[in-house]
């Protein structure tokens, strides 16, 4: 069983700052290249504070980096920040699949067996 722990994680809050769609189309206009705060803003209808916080989060977690030259600041995707979240998946995927094959593995025995019984009148 897994030690339970009470404090988030920084696979916690990376996944917490993922689930929101906001952040998530950040993340993927930051994909193609760096950016300011202003050009981030643009397709958005939110409030710039709102943008702010968003991307103050996505920074605490490790997602972005941001640097101040002036008065313009800009955004830069940090890609091997998630790097431990697709690791953790993978883990996941891994323990479901085997456990999705055992479960396979078994509905075809009782087919089998069901078959075998349907096929021999003395087991009726």
């Amino acid at each position: 069983m897994p030690n339970i722990q009470t404090e988030p994680t920084q696979l916690d809050r990376m996944f917490h700052a993922l689930a929101d769609p906001s952040r998530r189309a950040v993340l993927e206009r930051l994909a193609e290249g760096p950016a300011s705060v202003g050009e981030l803003a643009k397709p958005f209808t939110m409030a710039l504070p709102s943008l702010m916080q968003h991307l103050r989060l996505l920074e605490e977690c490790g997602l972005i980096q941001t640097e101040k030259v002036g008065r313009v600041r800009t955004c830069r995707l940090q890609p091997h920040a998630m790097d431990a979240a697709g690791e953790w998946i993978a883990r996941q995927r891994a323990v479901w699949e085997a456990r999705f094959d055992r479960l396979d593995a078994y509905l075809q025995i009782l087919k089998k067996q069901e078959e075998s019984t349907d096929d021999d009148p003395a087991a009726r």
